[in-house]
């Protein structure tokens, strides 16, 4: 898909982020860094990027956000087997990313401040782990902005079905069944739940009929309780209890056991993939799932042309 840059602003009036704007804003991030790592270093880096998380499935018909959106995420594909492989164009890469994070977000009222790059992020390749960046704002309007960067060129929607399997072995650490309960504050939790809400939407189109039978009555009322806001600890832990007692994430894990069993892939030990299947997503779930992935975008798309008009260029 061909996703536009629209006129308007990243916080419309009404200050709650558009995430239309946004995940296309990630999507020239990438494309431009790329043309200054030509130009300015005259290293071939083709690299590929748009938003990370799901708050986009549940944004207003022109893609503004529910809710205060305060953390920015993004997933960044890049190309293995050339010039990032070498330490110090990977860190002219983070420079040029800190530089344009700095520069284009200063312009919606974001005074982005004390990078840190290079951490390991849990359950990805032992081998080329996903790292990320994250700059803070010093202002409030936002949290922090955070990329992540994830080997082996790929579009967005394929990057993101693939992290569904880190994000999947995320969630079992505090649903594991076999474990009791840990102790974890409100705060953990309800950003926990809300990735259950992200795993759900992303994978429903391959989950099994049984599964969406018997998860989509929970789901509901989480989703309700987030629109609604979840103010105060009772409710969250509440939600939290539901959705462990319900076994959730074993069914996100069943939707994608068997289709990468299929090319010889144990989703259950992706740390040790083969380093050119990172970032890798069987035919079966592309045919499922990339359409609903694309679905929103294209709906948010449709709205703000009626709005606005004539796509043209963020800059």
């Amino acid at each position: 898909m061909d996703y536009k840059i629209l006129p308007g602003h990243l916080y419309p009036q009404n200050q709650r982020i558009n995430l239309y704007y946004l995940h296309n804003l990630f999507k020239e991030f990438s494309a431009y860094i790329s043309l200054q790592m030509k130009e300015i270093h005259n290293l071939d880096t083709p690299i590929s990027a748009g938003m990370w998380g799901g708050s986009y499935m549940v944004a207003l018909e022109d893609g503004e956000a529910r809710t205060n959106v305060v953390r920015l995420y993004s997933i960044v594909s890049l190309p293995q087997n050339g010039p990032l492989d070498e330490k110090e164009n990977f860190e002219k890469l983070m420079q040029l990313y800190q530089k344009n994070f700095t520069e284009v977000f200063g312009r919606y009222g974001l005074d982005l401040v004390d990078p840190k790059w290079g951490d390991k992020i849990p359950y990805s390749n032992k081998i080329r782990p996903t790292t990320a960046l994250q700059m803070w704002d010093s202002k409030g309007r936002a949290n922090f902005v955070r990329a992540f960067f994830v080997w082996n060129k790929a579009s967005w929607e394929e990057s993101i079905i693939y992290d569904m399997i880190r994000n999947i072995k995320t969630l079992k650490e505090l649903l594991n069944i076999n474990t009791r309960p840990p102790k974890k504050e409100s705060s953990e939790l309800k950003f926990l739940l809300q990735d259950v809400l992200i795993t759900y939407i992303t994978l429903r189109p391959a989950l099994t009929s049984e599964f969406v039978e018997h998860a989509e009555p929970i789901i509901n009322t989480l989703f309700e309780k987030f629109i609604k806001g979840m103010h105060t600890e009772e409710i969250i832990e509440e939600q939290y209890h539901i959705v462990y007692s319900s076994a959730l994430v074993y069914g996100f894990e069943e939707a994608l056991l068997e289709p990468y069993k299929k090319e010889n892939l144990d989703i259950r030990n992706v740390e040790d993939w083969p380093v050119k299947k990172i970032n890798y997503v069987p035919n079966e779930l592309k045919e499922k799932l990339v359409p609903a992935l694309q679905a929103p975008w294209k709906k948010f798309q449709t709205n703000l042309e009626k709005k606005y008009g004539k796509a043209n260029s963020i800059n």
